[in-house]
């Protein structure tokens, strides 16, 4: 098992590597809890992948190197790895999906490193980076299930005892289980009241699932933006440490992680990527009884496509009761629209887009469907909205929050 002794000489390689990312207080994330966030999404790289992968490569054998490097990723660690192989003189070559954001990819040829694309997911990228490693004799850097690796990643609980003594609880993503194993492990050793819990994506829940059979599984599929905890299996050693030192792990939606990429922008100008949100998620949603506690989210990356972040904010207004679509049923006569939108403004909704369907063969002849896309403030002020429509005798059909 990894040593403390360990994630400290992994500290001291690092300090002029990784940069000591700042950790911030959130007072808007939660009301009962008192939300810190770790910005680790503001590391070199945008990742604290960085942490693992550069003290791993940095602990090899001049033989080693020799044979060039080869990795997985999803897009994180393959940064992490490429920069310190790149900074170290050593070839390597990085696995990635096929679906991995286009960002993360260019970023890593940026970085200096060959990327060979896979098709399907992280699992597959993984197999074909061993047949490689096999045919080439290259030295294979693991993203999470080695211990130097974990140790680097491990740093970051060193820190966070540092910026916040009094620390209550820690909640940490989990993919592979790089991140808490190390993380969990400096926590625990040093402060073994504090809670360490473990959040991931409810389309991607293999170390959740594993810790409740008590054994590493094999998911058959995983679905969820959060590319970067999209594992189907956890690793042999993490899944040990995660037994031995974390206290809970529970998981959350893709609605859920949108609405915390949304908040930590509105709230606290901050990016933060799928899986990277996932614990300010369980955080906002009261997965874990925070109530009264100085409890530490860590953000671990910020590399998020901005294809998609267009959606992901959309989908997070939805979420929120930000945005949402009524549709009425309508008598297609003078005046209709003119009281459904005194309604709606008099009740602070803004409209901001207006469809007239009158081809649907279930209504009258003179009737329509009014479909209205609103800007609202919560989910209480949509339900006064509707509440106010009925009671004015309008006929609210296929309701979509």
């Amino acid at each position: 098992m990894l040593t403390l002794d360990k994630i400290y000489h992994a500290a001291f390689i690092l300090k002029n590597v990784a940069r000591r990312t700042d950790l911030i207080a959130a007072p808007n994330l939660n009301r009962e809890g008192n939300l810190y966030l770790k910005t680790e999404n503001l590391q070199v790289t945008g990742s604290f992948k960085l942490r693992g992968a550069y003290y791993k490569i940095s602990q090899l054998t001049e033989e080693e190197k020799s044979h060039g490097i080869i990795a997985c990723s999803a897009g994180n660690h393959a940064q992490g790895v490429a920069l310190a192989a790149t900074e170290n003189g050593i070839k390597s070559t990085i696995c990635m999906p096929d679906g991995a954001p286009i960002s993360k990819v260019e970023a890593t040829k940026r970085l200096g490193a060959e990327i060979c694309l896979v098709k399907g997911t992280y699992d597959d990228a993984y197999d074909y980076a061993c047949k490689l490693r096999d045919e080439t004799g290259a030295t294979f850097i693991h993203p999470f299930d080695d211990e130097l690796v974990i140790a680097g990643q491990g740093t970051i609980g060193l820190e966070i005892l540092d910026q916040l003594a009094d620390v209550d609880a820690v909640l940490i993503p989990i993919g592979g289980g790089g991140l808490i194993s190390g993380v969990a492990c400096a926590i625990k050793n040093l402060r073994p009241d504090v809670k360490v819990y473990g959040v991931q994506a409810a389309g991607a829940p293999s170390m959740f699932e594993s810790v409740h059979v008590h054994k590493p599984i094999m998911l058959d599929t995983v679905s969820t933006f959060a590319d970067g905890i999209a594992v189907k299996h956890p690793g042999d050693i993490t899944f040990e440490m995660v037994n031995k030192y974390v206290d809970d792990i529970v998981t959350v939606s893709e609605d859920e992680i949108a609405a915390a990429i949304l908040a930590l922008i509105e709230k606290q100008k901050l990016i933060a990527e799928g899986a990277g949100a996932v614990s300010v998620a369980a955080a906002m949603f009261d997965k874990l009884d925070l109530a009264g506690k100085k409890t530490v989210c860590l953000l671990s990356g910020g590399n998020i496509d901005v294809n998609i972040l267009n959606r992901v904010i959309t989908r997070g207004l939805v979420m929120s009761g930000r945005n949402t679509n009524l549709m009425i049923a309508l008598e297609d006569k003078p005046g209709q629209l003119q009281s459904v939108s005194e309604i709606i403004s008099r009740c602070g909704g803004n409209v901001v887009n207006v469809h007239y369907d009158h081809s649907d063969t279930s209504m009258a002849i003179t009737s329509c469907f009014i479909k209205l896309g609103l800007e609202t403030r919560d989910a209480a002020q949509i339900q006064q909205i509707r509440d106010e429509l009925t009671r004015a005798g309008f006929t609210l059909v296929n309701e979509r929050a």
